[in-house]
């Protein structure tokens, strides 16, 4: 007998996310994912100096201020026709680059973690064994000792007795699908507390180019404005510091961690568990030169999981349909004709999502008229796909040391190491564009800035890779001012409705076919979805004038 599940709302997660599933035999046979608040700043936008937007659309979220910021300081440019300065594009490569580091590392540790490792067994483990397993991933792990292994559980265990677990509480601890030993349980957890201070020290390097975080604002059309800090060896320093503070963690904490949890779960990865769409698309991102051509991560597309056949990205080919979301409208639009004039129609009478029609504040985005899977996973399978050396070989030997083949990225633990192993790979290559400041600068290239003004009409769109995935703006200006703005970012990809042809979105399609240990505890839903990173405020900005209520999970 099917069973009609509610998660409401999905928590650790920024906004508001709604995951409804039918389960037959504790297995999920059809899922919806419903975002439930409206987001109102495209249409704020209308009107307005284009020059502006910048500023305003870092406000969709808290969290990724700076990759709606540079969005959108991108759309303007090319619809001013003006191109930054060098300094410009490396500055606006370091403040990303750190974004990416402290989002990722917070993301697995702080919004995704606890859905591998059960805190509460970590109690359990002998501090003595946890430091020669941490060893057996790493010769000299991150904080690793008996004694600081002892102290991270006499402080869970105050926790414990206190009848307070604070962020530990309202888990599912003791759930079966949790695979980790208590040994394991307690070195990541010690690395989640570590990586409390690791995520201030990611945001410090962000503002030293970008002001403060978050919301930065060093960022103008046609440049940058941090010139002191840019020119300055002292705050470049100060910059360098942080990095290899925090590479240091990514290498000897989270690799070594997301390899030990893979010896685990390697089985749930080979089994393809959490696969979705397997439609991946990148826009490209992080500039290693002035005209685009020479980018960090390659754009491209991916379809079906064929990693042999990888297609050419045409901007024009992405639409967005409003089929099964709360918004007027017909076919889908491409972004440039974009509309965003909300239809609410609720939910039906037993409270359930109206499955046949709207559901869902989040439009869906298509390329090509398929939905696609966007973020950490679609960077790297794009990458691999076009046979990107360093990527492939960084893929490849770590698929080797964990003893895993390749199709064990199409999975909810392939997302989750995709994510960690982009990390590394940002990492290693922040110092290069350290050094290429550096040397234009000695060469008196210390230009930040091309001077330009608003152009009566034009039209641009901003399109780069940030910490969730393939970002978008599109603005159209008409007298001078903003005639029509939309951005599609990366959880509206990934957080997608139905289409018109009843194809599911990448959250829908990945929990399809999971089998659940417990149906009172959804765990495996939280882990599915969590491994997106989803950022609902984003994907449709939060108002909600009426009522502050939490709602609860609950089984009908």
């Amino acid at each position: 007998m099917s069973k009609r599940i509610v998660v409401d709302p999905i928590t650790r997660i920024e906004g508001h996310l709604r995951i409804e599933v039918e389960v037959d035999d504790n297995v999920i046979r059809d899922a919806w994912a419903s975002t439930t608040l409206w987001r109102g700043i495209e249409t704020i936008l209308k009107g307005r100096d284009p020059r502006d937007a910048g500023l305003m659309v870092q406000r969709f979220c808290g969290v990724c201020t700076y990759s709606h910021y540079e969005a959108s300081i991108l759309a303007c440019e090319d619809a001013f026709g003006v191109k930054p300065p060098p300094i410009a594009r490396i500055v606006r490569n370091l403040i990303n680059g750190a974004q990416f580091l402290t989002d990722h590392v917070m993301h697995f540790y702080h919004l995704h973690g606890l859905d591998w490792v059960d805190i509460v067994s970590a109690l359990s483990a002998d501090p003595r064994k946890a430091v020669e397993m941490a060893k057996g991933y790493h010769p000299n792990p991150y904080n690793c000792s008996d004694t600081h292994y002892r102290s991270v559980q006499e402080r869970l265990t105050k926790f414990v007795k206190s009848g307070r677990l604070g962020p530990f509480a309202n888990a599912y601890w003791g759930n079966e699908s949790y695979k980790l030993p208590p040994e394991a349980d307690l070195i990541i957890l010690s690395h989640y507390l570590d990586a409390l201070q690791i995520s201030k020290t990611g945001a410090q390097m962000m503002a030293i180019f970008g002001g403060k975080n978050p919301h930065p604002q060093t960022l103008v059309v046609g440049g940058v404005t941090s010139v002191a800090d840019a020119l300055d060896t002292h705050r470049v320093g100060q910059y360098l510091f942080r990095l290899k503070e925090m590479k240091n963690f990514v290498e000897t904490a989270y690799i070594p961690d997301i390899l030990l949890a893979a010896t685990y779960y390697k089985d749930e990865g080979a089994a393809g568990i959490g696969s979705g769409v397997k439609n991946y698309l990148a826009y490209g991102g992080f500039p290693l030169d002035d005209d685009w051509h020479n980018l960090l991560f390659p754009r491209g597309v991916v379809e079906g999981g064929d990693i042999a056949d990888p297609l050419p990205l045409d901007e024009k080919k992405i639409t967005e349909e409003v089929h099964h979301s709360w918004y007027k409208g017909g076919e889908g639009l491409h972004p440039f004709e974009g509309t965003t004039d909300p239809q609410y129609t609720g939910f039906d009478a037993k409270g359930h999502v109206k499955g046949d029609e709207k559901y869902s504040w989040c439009k869906a985005p298509q390329y090509d008229g398929r939905p696609h899977e966007v973020g950490p996973l679609a960077r790297i399978i794009v990458a691999y796909a076009q046979g990107h050396e360093e990527i492939k070989g960084l893929v490849d030997d770590t698929l080797k040391v964990a003893d895993l083949p390749v199709t064990v990225l199409f999975s909810t633990l392939g997302r989750t190491a995709a994510r960690a192993l982009e990390t590394k790979y940002i990492g290693n290559h922040i110092e290069d564009w350290v050094e290429e400041l550096v040397e234009r600068i000695k060469g008196g290239d210390t230009r930040t800035w091309t001077r330009c003004d608003v152009p009566k009409a034009g039209e641009g769109c901003g399109m780069l890779e940030v910490s969730r995935g393939a970002l978008g703006h599109w603005v159209r200006i008409d007298n001078k001012v903003i005639s029509n703005y939309q951005a599609v970012v990366p959880t509206t990809w990934n957080a997608a409705p139905r289409n018109k042809a009843g194809g599911r979105g990448p959250y829908e399609e990945s929990l399809i076919g999971t089998r659940m240990a417990d149906v009172d505890q959804p765990l495996e839903i939280l882990r599915t979805i969590h491994s997106f990173d989803p950022c609902m405020a984003c994907a449709v900005h939060v108002i909600d004038p009426k009522t502050n209520k939490v709602k609860e999970f609950k089984v009908a």
